[in-house]
């Protein structure tokens, strides 16, 4: 089969290799899927370049841990009948040497969800770390509706899926941005309000859209950066969810602050949300293709052999939407 990987971190454009590989066979418990389309996410370029110390844990790695494709073969104990089923696939690349950069993977079964007719298979690739980071950011401490949400980084992949999904459940999404063109995204995926954030009075902002009413949950790309901003616009009793401060690894807590306000602040790694979490999120997302329209923005497919092109892509900062590699033969 084709495949793109790499045996050593570093640049992509000098260490992603595209050639052949030989081809998975399906062991006790997986399936084998011929991958179409393998969504990019920045977990992906951050494992390959080694970021804040993570380590080359094997020596090929095929990237990516998200995809879509059709279910060709089963290994034993999975019922044959899910041979030609779509799906949609997470984690393919988390504590495994190889992903879905590739015309075919081999996952566990229960990585492997069936994909709704009504969903294409280009965005079925951008389901996996995006639905579910923005599901456990949003709904592990409280049902967002009739909430007032604020959504950092509207335009990227996981911001853009918690807009719809956020609007899904019945909140009022405010969004922030950089940028007109990340604002116009971020309206077109359904926030009811989109605001440049690097603005002095981004906080007034906030407060007139509301009526001088702060918000009741933050689901934020920067915490480091952001922590003052927040703490001036949420709610005593609110919640602060977090998947990234890549800008600001380390920041102090201005504790007393956030004791008087009693707020909740956690973390998201998609990779490690507990069982129960993952099977509510899975839910929700089955119920959110059937009844909703998703429509992530996808910016741009690339063909396998220009994996590493679209590597730099993601990397430049500039992208809005989800990017994706055209897996098929």
């Amino acid at each position: 089969m084709k495949a793109v990987w790499y045996e050593k971190q570093g640049d992509a454009s000098e260490v992603l290799i595209y050639g052949e590989m030989e081809k998975p066979t399906p062991q006790n418990d997986e399936v084998l899927i011929k991958v179409h389309y393998s969504g990019l996410n920045p977990s992906d370029t951050k494992r390959r370049v080694g970021f804040r110390g993570q380590k080359h844990a094997f020596h090929s790695i095929i990237p990516h841990s998200d995809g879509s494709g059709i279910i060709e073969a089963v290994g034993s104990n999975i019922d044959s009948k899910r041979i030609g089923e779509r799906v949609w696939v997470y984690s393919a690349q988390w504590q495994r040497p190889f992903g879905t950069a590739a015309n075919f993977v081999c996952v566990p079964s229960n990585l492997a969800i069936k994909l709704e007719d009504s969903i294409s298979l280009e965005i079925g690739a951008t389901i996996g770390i995006p639905a579910l980071t923005a599901y456990a950011g949003m709904f592990k401490y409280t049902n967002p509706k009739n909430k007032i949400i604020l959504i950092t980084g509207g335009a990227g992949s996981v911001g853009n899926c918690a807009i719809q999904m956020a609007k899904y459940a019945g909140a009022t999404v405010i969004s922030s941005v950089s940028g007109d063109k990340k604002m116009e995204a971020a309206l077109t995926a359904g926030a009811d309000y989109a605001l440049r954030y690097d603005t002095s009075n981004f906080a007034d902002d906030i407060m007139k859209i509301t009526n001088g009413e702060k918000v009741d949950l933050i689901f934020d790309v920067a915490l480091g950066t952001n922590l003052e901003t927040n703490l001036d616009i949420i709610k005593d009793h609110g919640i602060i969810s977090t998947y990234a401060s890549d800008k600001k690894a380390i920041t102090e807590i201005p504790f007393q602050k956030f004791l008087l306000m009693n707020l909740t602040v956690y973390s998201v790694f998609m990779y490690l949300l507990p069982d129960k979490m993952m099977q509510n999120a899975l839910e929700f997302i089955k119920d959110w293709q059937i009844n909703s329209d998703i429509k992530p923005f996808i910016t741009k497919i690339y063909p396998l052999e220009e994996t590493a092109a679209a590597h730099l892509a993601l990397e430049s900062g500039k992208t809005i939407g989800n990017i994706i590699i055209d897996c098929r033969d």
